[in-house]
């Protein structure tokens, strides 16, 4: 049975949203951008405007805006599709691409960068936050499969792996790709029932079904069993409190 994940695709995103569109340079310098971007990203305080286009991202999100104008810049095909990535700013999900512009001799000419802020896609139909907090709950997590963008609803997800800047979502169906890193799921995740139970690990403590300790460690076995999470000492405590136990 497959998960409950919706795969969302371009024409649904073109109607929907608007885009923020950014045109760079061949230094990958901001040229111009439309009102949308304007908006969306801090232009005021990011002057003069014709500064490398990685400074009006937040340092968190830098190192994947970076890998995507790599690979666009690196790319051998003589036309190649739009790179694109998911990234997390404050209040705020985006959906990027970015494609390698050239001249009429076929020279690097520069990049066009569109978005589109699909935080109301991935937060569902809940409210905006109340005053004082700066994000809104995940009622979807925002996976990658085969250049589509794939929504898996929270409830359905087990566990979340680290895996550099990025993280693996686990569902009983297996692992998917997801932009996000975990400490920007955790923040926007349902801490009812989502915990960091490890520096590497978030866990559906709905979905554990046993718990298990081996030479003074605790693990956390998920949904049918096969899946095991470990569980940091230091945690461990908070964690069998939050399961009704006692360490």
């Amino acid at each position: 049975m497959e998960p409950r994940a919706a795969a969302v695709s371009p024409l649904y995103l073109l109607e929907r949203f608007e885009a923020g569109i950014v045109q760079l340079d061949a230094a990958q310098r901001v040229v111009a951008m439309n009102d949308f971007a304007r908006k969306v990203l801090p232009v005021d305080r990011m002057q003069p405007f014709d500064r490398m286009v990685l400074s009006f991202h937040p340092e968190r999100s830098q190192p994947k805006v970076e890998f995507l104008l790599d690979q666009a810049a690196r790319c051998p095909v003589a036309n190649p599709p739009p790179m694109a990535m998911i990234i997390n700013i404050p209040e705020r999900v985006l959906l990027i691409k970015v494609s390698r512009l050239s001249d009429a001799a076929g020279a690097p000419a520069g990049y066009t960068l569109v978005f589109y802020d699909i935080t109301e896609l991935v937060a569902g139909d809940e409210a905006p936050p109340p005053r004082g907090e700066t994000r809104r709950r995940l009622a979807k997590i925002p996976t990658v499969s085969q250049q589509r963008i794939v929504l898996v609803d929270a409830a359905d997800v087990l566990a979340i792996h680290s895996d550099g800047h990025y993280s693996r979502v686990v569902t009983a169906q297996g692992a998917q790709f997801c932009n996000l890193n975990l400490g920007d799921l955790e923040a926007r995740l349902d801490a009812e029932r989502f915990m960091r139970v490890h520096r590497s690990h978030i866990v559906n403590l709905d979905a554990v079904q046993q718990i298990e300790r081996d030479d003074g460690r605790l693990a956390l076995r998920v949904g049918t069993g096969e899946l095991v999470v470990p569980v940091s000492r230091t945690s461990a405590p908070a964690v069998l409190a939050r399961l009704g136990l006692h360490a």
